[in-house]
């Protein structure tokens, strides 16, 4: 019986040795093409307006052909303006010696003139409590990591619900007269951030007083402004999925408690977290812990009568704390590297197909990532840059700026199916999968091969089949993110890893940050195509076609 268990062996190295075939019709259209990727969140919305802050809110912006939203928190809070970890401040509302409140505007106005001078524009997350209007307002500032950060007295309800109401209508009031109607309300306007875990100390009852004071100020100022919440955690927690069914109950309901009207609700946000772990001394990412929250999130809101209401994941990361650095927590080093955007790129796919699953209108899916001011290079925080480097998950984002028009067939046998993820995540095989897109001048087709385990692995080989491309001589553009391509924590690794650069060395980062091709392009003959690749393991690649 050897020869039968080796003739076996032989059989399955040759099976696994098949390419993955991928194919993409372009003549067969299914959908325009959901961009969903343009929205980026921060803590810290003092960052907003530091150098590399503004740097990257352009490169954002550049990185898309649609308008790309930026949501941060601490647009209320009390404070100096100088941003932190997990803090920053405007010091917006004081009350004067005589009770009556003063206005500053002057860190707000830096905050949304930067967005405005990026071309970016705001979901204003109407948060968090000014210190003269909370509740209990002691203690207040607290320094991430020498304290429970969300202790703080800027998560209280206000002691006055009208004043708080009024906050918001001269808040809002004052935008519109700054940057006009028109544009303000081309906005999203979000009450709170997670009122169901300690960033709100209130009772459920108690949001929703805030959550209906809060959007009549702004409707009292902007008329017809796009209101929505709860911005609740993981649905597929219990506390998380019953504070969401009691937020769309007393939206669908109730009457309003600020004015007695029916509750205004225009979009529906929650969010939708992962969890790496360290496993037998390598980083095994959680896909499926953030797939489950998306799915029992769906499904809360198509049982709901806003089903057809647009869903804003108003953050969907791998994990839940952008601020805790692989040195707190060593499954965030995944952050670095290339997995970050393999992940990405799956989970992107994964959230589309729920989408169109449970018939919901899914309209953004927000990395909560941006920058982080005055720490090391590449020290694993979630971010888009580091230092104002960029990292692979970034050039994920430029990646998907350029996929639009319609949405064409494509199917890849190396492809995980949607339920085997939810079920099981990426574990024992890796997922090698396809999106494609064609516009009136360029066809794009993105290809990943993605594992939930970060372990070193072959390279697959894929045969890509593109048919119903224009009968005409066409460009092929083939960019690659890996460990050699788009990748400048792989660059500053063969350094040996400093923290001083030079500037010739900080050139040569941003240099190798920026998305590369694999190749160089070249001219191609249309209407039927047969490629052959090979795509590593936590690897991204886009094909674009321009003609």
């Amino acid at each position: 019986m050897r020869w039968l268990a080796i003739l076996w062996l032989f059989l399955g190295a040759a099976l696994a040795a098949e390419p993955v075939a991928v194919s993409v019709d372009f003549a067969r259209p299914l959908s325009p093409y959901p961009q969903i990727t343009n929205w980026f969140g921060y803590d810290e919305s003092n960052y907003t307006t530091m150098p590399l802050g503004r740097a990257l809110l352009s490169d954002l912006h550049d990185a898309y052909p649609v308008p790309v939203y930026i949501r941060a928190h601490h647009l209320f809070t009390s404070g100096d303006g100088v941003g932190a970890l997990k803090w920053s401040s405007t010091n917006l509302f004081t009350l004067g010696p005589d009770g009556k409140p003063v206005y500053n505007f002057v860190i707000i106005d830096q905050i949304f003139d930067a967005y405005k001078a990026a071309g970016v524009r705001p979901m204003v997350e109407l948060g968090f409590m000014p210190k003269d209007l909370s509740r209990k307002p002691e203690p207040y500032q607290i320094t991430f990591g020498k304290g429970e950060m969300l202790d703080s007295g800027a998560q209280e309800p206000p002691k006055d619900y009208a004043v708080w109401s009024e906050m918001v209508r001269v808040f809002t009031a004052h935008l519109v007269a700054r940057y006009g109607a028109a544009d303000a309300r081309q906005w999203y306007w979000e009450v709170w951030n997670e009122p169901d875990i300690p960033y709100w100390h209130g009772t459920q009852e108690e949001y929703f007083k805030l959550y209906d004071y809060a959007v009549a100020g702004v409707r009292a100022a902007l008329p017809g402004a796009k209101v929505g919440g709860p911005a609740t955690t993981s649905p597929r927690g219990e506390k998380g999925a019953a504070f969401l069914k009691a937020f769309l109950a007393h939206c669908a309901h109730d009457h309003s408690m600020a004015d007695g009207n029916t509750v205004p609700l225009d979009f529906i946000s929650f969010h939708a977290k992962g969890q790496p772990a360290i496993v037998d001394g390598h980083v095994r990412m959680g896909l499926d812990k953030e797939l489950a929250d998306v799915r029992e999130g769906f499904g809360i809101v198509a049982g709901s009568p806003f089903a057809k209401l647009p869903i804003i994941l108003s953050e969907a990361d791998p994990e839940g704390c952008a601020a805790c650095s692989m040195k707190i927590n060593p499954s965030n080093a995944y952050r670095n590297g290339a997995l970050y955007a393999a992940y990405t790129a799956a989970v992107h796919k994964a959230m589309l197909e729920l989408a169109a699953r449970y018939d919901v209108n899914l309209i953004a899916l927000l990395s909560w990532s941006f920058e982080f001011e005055n720490t090391g290079y590449f020290e694993g925080y979630r971010s888009l840059a580091s230092n104002g480097i960029a990292k692979p998950v970034l050039n994920f984002f430029r990646m998907a700026g350029m996929m639009s028009g319609q949405r064409v067939a494509a199917t890849s046998s190396g492809a995980v199916a949607l339920d085997e993820m939810m079920a099981h995540g990426v574990h024992a095989a890796p997922t090698v999968d396809v999106l494609a897109a064609l516009d009136q001048h360029h066809a794009a087709v993105m290809l990943w091969n993605y594992s939930d385990d970060n372990l070193g692995a072959d390279a697959v080989a894929i045969k890509l089949a593109l048919t119903g491309l224009p009968d005409r001589r066409l460009k092929l553009f083939h960019y690659r993110i890996d460990d050699s391509h788009s990748n400048a924590y792989t660059r500053w690794l063969q350094m040996g890893s400093p923290q001083a650069p030079t500037p010739e060395k900080i050139a040569a980062l941003k240099a190798a940050g920026g998305l590369a091709l694999l190749e160089t392009p070249r001219w191609v003959k249309g209407r039927a195509l047969l490629l052959n690749l090979t795509l590593p393991r936590q690897a991204v690649s886009l094909l674009v076609l321009e003609w």
